[in-house]
């Protein structure tokens, strides 16, 4: 496959139909390093009408669950096969550590075993008494149908997976658009399926903008399911595209993530070292471009000189670089476009009376960080407050904000004081407050005494803002699958309600 046959159509890698390409830069030096064809309106409609073909008429949606399942374990095989590949991939083109990479690679391996198990464990329906020996009543699930996916430029291959391998499980077609941004693993996924023996015109992906390839995804007839991760502008844009035609909707559409640390939970120095190098987890992995990013760090006053004098000198000494170089903790951000916004934010804080407590600028550059990369120091602002813009919107760069609380109620209101409602962690050693706390946040996911992990066993979301619908786990499953009951009558009788001869 050339550089510019990054669009996939029943089973052939294409050139965009209008010719057009794209440059894809490295967010370290901001250089070109591969290019991909820019699909348009066309590409999007001849992907559809390919994956409606192989629906409507081809056999994957029929295909035994067993051998959809083995498909899904090869896929995985492949992954770990070409694990250092597509993880090196996936930094250069998102800017985060070759470490970071990697594991994203082990995460959607995980994924589609995940899957690949939970459809082969399943019963065929579930049974419905009907009150008589003469009737078989059961209810079953079948694939939606043609399922369309938009992913974001943070984890595009991570993302990516929490979408294919489920919709593949169920047995659907699909079409896939990944973030103009960072292509490139959603197009080595898509390698890999039909490596592993996918049909043609199940699996389809055009790269393009979202402005007419996601456009048209959201709103073209023969779509029966849309599923995006990005932005709350661009998903209720998609949401109302896919309301005329009364499209599924799956809406993941990020968070402003609290952090709440009460003092109970920095009573000797290993715990406090322990909240505080979560509490820097929790902030700046990714170079905090994570949707269920602590951005803000919620702390009980009578530890927050303490803990912020301490977690602002070691956030000062995270060593920032090209994600592939040795020793690098935290890349670049992934464009131009998002560091402006990273300044903005921080130069809004400070004019609305925030304190500078480390960072807020962008670093010098050395031997691995190159001056044109898109680099932005780690960066604590103290002294918070709801009514600022950097704590009541989604950053997606490397800033936390400091908020303080004196009782358990003020942490509460404090931390379901957002629009959003995607993830948020708990740090106590009160067992019982963790489970008060943890049970009144409005928040798809609670974390105590962690942060950023995750089971593919359990479904996320969010609540609020951040978005409908569930990824990962049986609900993640369910998502891809319409619910149909079939009613047997095995002996059946007139029932004589009219009039007749």
């Amino acid at each position: 496959m050339s550089a510019q046959h990054t669009i996939h159509v029943d089973g052939e890698w294409r050139t965009a139909a209008s010719g057009a390409t794209r440059e894809i830069l490295d967010p370290a030096d901001a250089k070109p390093f591969a290019v991909v064809a820019e699909g348009g309106m066309q590409d999007a409609d001849d992907a559809i009408a390919a994956a409606r073909a192989a629906f409507d008429r081809g056999d994957w949606p029929a295909t035994p669950v067993a051998e959809r399942a083995a498909l899904l374990r090869r896929v995985a095989d492949l992954l770990v096969r070409d694990r250092e590949k597509i993880g090196l991939l996936e930094s250069q083109d998102a800017g985060k550590t070759l470490e970071e990479g990697r594991v994203d690679v082990d995460c959607v391996a995980d994924a589609f075993r995940y899957f690949a198990d939970l459809v082969v464990g399943e019963g065929a329906g579930r049974v419905v008494d009907a009150g008589t020996d003469t009737v078989h009543s059961v209810v079953v699930h079948e694939p939606v149908g043609v399922c369309a996916m938009i992913t974001p430029w943070n984890y595009p291959l991570l993302q990516a997976s929490w979408k294919v391998a489920p919709a593949l499980a169920a047995g659907n077609t699909f079409v896939i658009k990944p973030s103009e941004v960072t292509p490139l693993t959603t197009v080595a996924l898509v390698e890999l399926l039909v490596e592993a023996g996918l049909p043609a015109g199940v699996a389809n992906i055009v790269t393009g903008p979202g402005d007419t390839v996601g456009a048209r995804f959201a709103d073209h007839p023969d779509v029966d399911l849309i599923s995006f991760t990005g932005g709350l502008v661009s998903g209720t844009k998609v949401a109302q595209a896919a309301a005329v035609s009364v499209k599924k909707v799956a809406l993941e559409l990020g968070g402003k993530n609290p952090n709440v640390v009460f003092a109970d939970a920095c009573l000797t120095d290993e715990d406090f070292d322990t909240a505080v190098d979560q509490a820097l987890n929790a902030a700046f992995i990714h170079s905090g471009q994570v949707c269920s990013a602590g951005g803000r760090l919620i702390v009980e006053e009578s530890v927050r000189d303490r803990f912020v004098t301490e977690l602002s000198r070691r956030a000062a000494k995270i060593k920032l670089g090209r994600g592939t170089e040795d020793g690098v903790e935290c890349g670049p951000l992934v464009s131009a476009a998002q560091l402006a916004k990273t300044e903005d934010y921080v130069a809004s804080a400070l004019a609305e009376g925030a304190v500078l407590r480390s960072g807020g600028k962008r670093p010098e550059p050395s031997e691995v960080r190159p001056a044109e990369g898109y680099f932005y120091e780690p960066t604590v602002l103290d002294g918070c407050h709801r009514e600022m813009r950097v704590v009541r919107e989604e950053v997606f760069g490397p800033v936390l904000t400091v908020e303080t609380f004196r009782t358990e109620d003020e942490a509460v209101a404090l931390a379901n004081d957002t629009e959003y409602g995607l993830a948020g962690g708990v740090w106590t050693a009160d067992a019982g407050r963790a489970r008060r706390v943890a049970g009144r946040l409005r928040h798809g996911t609670v974390w105590i005494n962690d942060f950023h992990p995750y089971l593919p066993q359990a479904e996320w979301g969010g609540f609020g803002k951040s978005g409908v619908g569930r990824e990962l786990g049986p609900a993640g499953l369910a998502e891809y699958r319409e619910t149909k009951h079939v009613y047997q009558n095995l002996a059946p009788r007139p029932v004589r309600w009219f009039a007749g001869e």
